[in-house]
């Protein structure tokens, strides 16, 4: 299971850097093609915009969610679209998602990242966000996934968790 994990994730960062290169045109990124990381990029907000307008490529996207502990039901409701336009992506491998799926796409691999880094393992993490939990108002973190302000509350409370403070 942690080999596949760790496949998944070198996955995500080759895609990345190849994302990074198409990109690269803007001041933002040029320079960090080479040496600039996946999890790096959530702490260079103006590089995120860049991505974000810019579009996630579908190959990016499904390294992604292949990381992800999240189903392609759970991606296609995050996203706000049907199963079968992420499939009917699949086929055209081409596809660039809009500024607003791109938004969610870096919203929840940064919670993911995140999610990642606090417990020991992606099945405690999966555990976690399936589990109601008391300090986000007895609701499941994944039901909170759907929208920026739930996402912000979901990132505090694992960071409160992984400071040892618990609600």
């Amino acid at each position: 299971m942690i080999q596949k994990e760790e496949e998944s994730i070198r996955k995500v960062e080759k895609e990345f850097k190849t994302y990074l290169k198409k990109i690269s045109n803007s001041d933002l990124v040029h320079g960090h093609q080479g040496q600039m990381t996946f999890a790096q990029l959530f702490s260079n907000r103006m590089l995120i915009v860049v991505a974000i307008r810019a579009g996630i490529p579908h190959s990016l996207f499904m390294s992604i969610k292949d990381s992800s502990p999240f189903t392609e039901a759970d991606w296609a409701a995050f996203l706000d679209i049907s199963i079968k336009s992420l499939q009917r992506y699949k086929k055209d491998k081409d596809h660039v998602f809009r500024s607003i799926h791109s938004e969610k796409i870096i919203e929840l691999a940064e919670v993911t990242a995140l999610g990642r880094e606090v417990f020991d393992s992606t099945d405690q993490f999966n555990l976690w966000l399936n589990t109601p939990s008391y300090a986000l108002g007895s609701m499941k973190p994944v039901e909170l996934l759907k929208d920026s302000y739930g996402k912000e509350m979901v990132m505090n409370e694992l960071n409160r968790i992984d400071q040892g403070v618990f609600a």
